[in-house]
């Protein structure tokens, strides 16, 4: 029998994407939030979830619209709706799915934002000058060393178990979306890094656990709640690094990191079907839009420096 609170519903969704999906935490979250946001409206519509129709959801889509969201928000809220009410649908909660046949308003094509090789160059730079102490500035380092040679998200970065990086490994095992896990090589500045931390953030433990102090399973801890520093944190340290590095901060995001990575071995000569297998992606197709970028970077570089695409103001003699 189906719920008749809508938020029991939310939560019942949540929890079979957790088992069933293996859907992260982050995942959840954000369809926590989307979810509730339309329980909201129903709810100041009265407008019950399990007579809803169609029609019904257009309206919150309208109302969404109305309230100047971007249509990369809208349609991640209107996927979140879509795959509630299949889940009711297959729970036999409800007869229809009312949202099936809705087309959402599309997300705007952009290409991701990437770094030259000089810029990835100036951060890591920046990375060896920045911090407190100098555990800090070796932890910085890195970390960034490691972001770069793997193309790593940023939580599955600063939630790296330490046993990953014990015995100068030359690969790393990376537990990603949907807790697939891959095998990322590792370059010899990123080992060298990993593993001059290693031994600094042992050092550390070691005096914690000396003063009571239960050991940390992560490779980057952190006093706070996950035991490992959290991607706020990151995002606040790549931001200064870029100051640091001479670099436009607005620019610079963990996850541009991400795509210079994946943009920089497709310029070398890289199989797409490898960096595929290298970032975690499950469909080739998010990973074709690095092919776009290079020739976007490809046609740039031609009109700067083609001597037939420049301008010639001057006179024939």
């Amino acid at each position: 029998m189906a719920p008749h609170d809508p938020h029991q519903w939310i939560s019942a969704f949540l929890d079979a994407q957790a088992a069933e999906l293996g859907a992260s935490r982050n995942t959840l979250l954000a369809y926590g939030r989307d979810l509730k946001d339309f329980a909201a409206w129903l709810d100041r519509n009265t407008i019950d979830i399990a007579t809803s129709s169609r029609e019904d959801i257009e309206n919150y889509l309208i109302f969404c619209d109305a309230q100047g969201l971007a249509k990369s928000t809208r349609a991640r809220r209107l996927s979140a709706v879509k795959q509630i009410y299949r889940f009711a649908f297959e729970e036999s909660w409800r007869t229809d799915n009312p949202a099936i046949q809705i087309r959402g308003p599309g997300r705007a094509k952009s290409l991701p934002k990437t770094l030259e090789v000089i810029e990835v160059d100036r951060l890591l730079d920046a990375a060896r000058q920045t911090g407190r102490t100098p555990a800090d500035k070796l932890r910085n380092t890195c970390l960034m060393e490691l972001l770069y040679a793997t193309g790593m998200r940023v939580t599955e970065l600063v939630s790296l178990p330490v046993s990953a990086a014990r015995g100068d490994p030359r690969m790393l095992l990376i537990r990603g979306k949907g807790d697939k896990e891959r095998m990322v090589p590792l370059s010899p500045p990123a080992r060298i890094a990993l593993a001059t931390w290693v031994t600094t953030r042992d050092e550390i433990e070691e005096k914690r656990r000396s003063k009571g102090h239960p050991a940390s399973l992560f490779l980057f801890p952190s006093r706070g709640k996950t035991g490992y520093l959290t991607r706020h944190w990151f995002y606040q340290l790549i931001k200064e690094l870029a100051v640091t590095g001479g670099l436009n901060p607005d620019k610079v995001t963990p996850h541009t990191l991400r795509h210079a990575f994946a943009t920089h071995l497709l310029a070398n000569g890289a199989d797409l079907r490898a960096i595929q297998t290298l970032l975690g992606h499950s469909d080739i197709a998010t990973t074709e839009i690095y092919t776009h970028v290079l020739d976007a970077r490809l046609s740039e570089l031609v009109l700067q420096h083609h001597p037939l695409a420049q301008d010639d103001d001057e006179p024939e003699p």
